[in-house]
């Protein structure tokens, strides 16, 4: 089956960047980290989200690329970014990622997007991020996915 345009998008770029890696399109969502790491048959920790915040007084976009089983202490990122943040709603995500919520892949935004990576992933060999759908995910190395976001990677969880 041919991939939707967005996860056709994400393999893309994956193509022209070197890497190797096949996107994979499921019939059924995986928009939640949990249905993300059932579908792909992981652990939870394994899944990359990717959570979009904005600067209160920048109104920079700021990613999190965080472990599926972490919750993301804002204060601490706030302190990495230098202003306080708050969530991005779907609109400002859209616009700065070209893609929605839930689907939101690590790399492939229409902007530079100021990054940060969960230590947490450190413990793993592979991870699996979102492809541009809420269906769509990919498996990659770890040490890549820093590589290919330029990600700075700190502890994301108090």
């Amino acid at each position: 089956m041919p991939l939707s345009p967005s996860a056709q998008k994400i393999q893309d770029l994956l193509h022209s960047l070197g890497y190797d890696y096949t996107v994979i399109e499921h019939a059924q969502s995986t928009r939640t980290a949990q249905e993300a790491a059932e579908r792909a048959g992981c652990e939870l920790g394994q899944i990359v989200k990717s959570l979009i915040f904005k600067g209160k007084e920048s109104g920079k976009p700021v990613i999190v690329l965080t472990s599926g089983a972490n919750r993301v202490d804002e204060k601490r990122i706030a302190e990495y970014a230098g202003e306080a943040i708050g969530k991005a709603d779907a609109d400002f995500v859209r616009a700065v990622t070209g893609f929605a919520i839930g689907g939101v892949p690590p790399l492939g935004h229409l902007q530079k997007i100021e990054t940060y990576m969960d230590e947490d992933f450190l413990h793993y060999e592979t991870v699996w991020a979102a492809a541009g759908t809420p269906n769509a995910i990919f498996e990659l190395k770890t040490e890549d996915l820093q590589k290919m976001t330029g990600a700075s990677i700190v502890k994301v969880k108090s």
